[in-house]
């Protein structure tokens, strides 16, 4: 960056988060996040995943720079370091991801839209299973799906709620989403399937009064859900910042090699 940017502090709630809050707000002129050019996003990979809806509600999308005072922070980067925080958001590696589009239709008939950075979940309400109609591109790929619920993953949150439920990680720059179900009863051997990003998908809830489904684009639930519709929010693109070497695509491709 050629200019020093104005910065905005997004800290999470826990005590680490606020401790290291306050000794960079006795060090550093933070402004409004309407004002900044970098959000510093102090938290875990759910407080960078807040931060970034806000800024997407807000329709003020700025560059993210992370600091891990979470569990995992796979968006985010090391606390300590010997390089200021302006020094290491000057040197930072910028990496663009984009987030999903959930178009969900309600049982009123109603639709509402959502944005979801890492994925979109059908889920099961009650203790009947899900009974969903699956299709890709507008054809039917599927006429019946028996299952605790379904996700579409985009390649940053594979490593997420997808990979807990047995689906694959898919590299960051691979254009493509996982298409992962979660505890299918019928037809039992079904793993999902990997599909180009350019692709849209449509869920229908085959049975909404028996068999209740909710819809989850990240953490905002909508429910009474009749059918959904996903696909890629290219306008909507978002930026975050890494220290050199530590990007979140050499993190994903490591993952790979976990056992």
């Amino acid at each position: 960056m050629s200019k020093t940017p104005a910065l905005a502090l997004l800290a999470s709630d826990t005590p680490r988060a606020q401790e290291a809050a306050e000794a960079l707000q006795a060090e550093i002129r933070f402004v409004p996040l309407e004002e900044a050019d970098v959000a510093v996003v102090l938290g875990g990979d759910g407080q960078m995943l807040h931060a970034l809806h806000e800024m997407l509600d807000a329709g003020h999308v700025i560059p993210a720079y992370g600091i891990n005072y979470g569990t995992v922070g796979f968006m985010m980067n090391k606390p300590k370091s010997t390089r200021s925080l302006e020094e290491r958001i000057a040197r930072a590696k910028q990496l663009t991801i984009t987030p999903l589009a959930m178009t969900a239709t309600l049982g009123s008939g109603k639709k509402e839209t959502r944005l979801a950075i890492n994925e979109v979940s059908l889920l099961r309400e009650t203790r009947q299973t899900a009974r969903l109609e699956v299709a890709v591109n507008g054809k039917v790929r599927m006429a019946e799906l028996f299952c605790d619920g379904v996700m579409v993953a985009t390649p940053a949150g594979s490593t997420a709620y997808n990979l807990s439920a047995n689906g694959p990680i898919l590299p960051l720059t691979s254009a493509l989403v996982a298409l992962t179900p979660i505890s299918p009863f019928r037809p039992r051997r079904w793993r999902g399937a990997i599909l180009p990003d350019h692709y849209e998908m449509t869920f229908r809830v085959l049975d909404p009064d028996k068999r209740p489904v909710a819809a989850v684009a990240d953490q905002k639930e909508l429910r009474d859900i009749l059918e959904v519709q996903v696909k890629v929010a290219r306008d909507e693109q978002l930026t975050l910042l890494f220290d050199p070497g530590k990007t979140l695509e050499e993190r994903i491709f490591a993952e790979q090699f976990q056992v």
